[in-house]
């Protein structure tokens, strides 16, 4: 969705004409417990067309898709299904966090006014992550990204 009801919050090429109290309205249109049950909150700035003509070409997605493909299989041997799939108290078994990731989360949760739910699909992720590296248990480089993962609508509060 956009982040405001004009489209142009955080736009660097046009300004936004909403109020806060609009963008809050606006944005509160997506209700907490729906926010609550997505796994991924990411916001896509608007890029100007020079800044796109000078991008570096990323990973071709093959690549991508084999990295993915790699990750994905060690989930499934790991525990029999995919990260998104596992049940809340098998995180404990499945998803083992290094002591300060660990730390690192409980913070983030606590500051951010998390629901157990978001804390377990940030958990979720953060297993994703740690695959995807091929590492073993999750540390908190892995949490982090997790957590930026969740950034969602800027001026919107973490879900």
């Amino acid at each position: 969705m956009n982040p405001c009801s004009c489209g142009h919050l955080g736009n660097p090429l046009r300004a936004c004409r909403c109020t806060p109290d609009q963008v809050s309205r606006y944005q509160g249109r997506l209700s907490g417990p729906f926010l609550d049950r997505l796994d991924l909150l990411i916001e896509v700035p608007v890029i100007p067309p020079r800044e796109l003509q000078d991008l570096a070409p990323g990973e071709p997605s093959v690549v991508v898709a084999e990295r993915v493909a790699a990750a994905r299989a060690r989930a499934v041997a790991r525990q029999g299904c995919a990260n998104a799939q596992l049940q809340a108290q098998d995180l404990t078994t499945h998803a083992a966090l290094e002591p300060a990731a660990k730390a690192l989360l409980e913070r983030s949760a606590e500051k951010l006014g998390w629901s157990a739910r978001s804390f377990h699909r940030v958990l979720r992720v953060a297993r994703t992550v740690a695959d995807l590296a091929d590492s073993e248990r999750i540390a908190t480089a892995h949490v982090a990204e997790a957590i930026q993962l969740r950034r969602g609508l800027p001026g919107a509060p973490s879900a």
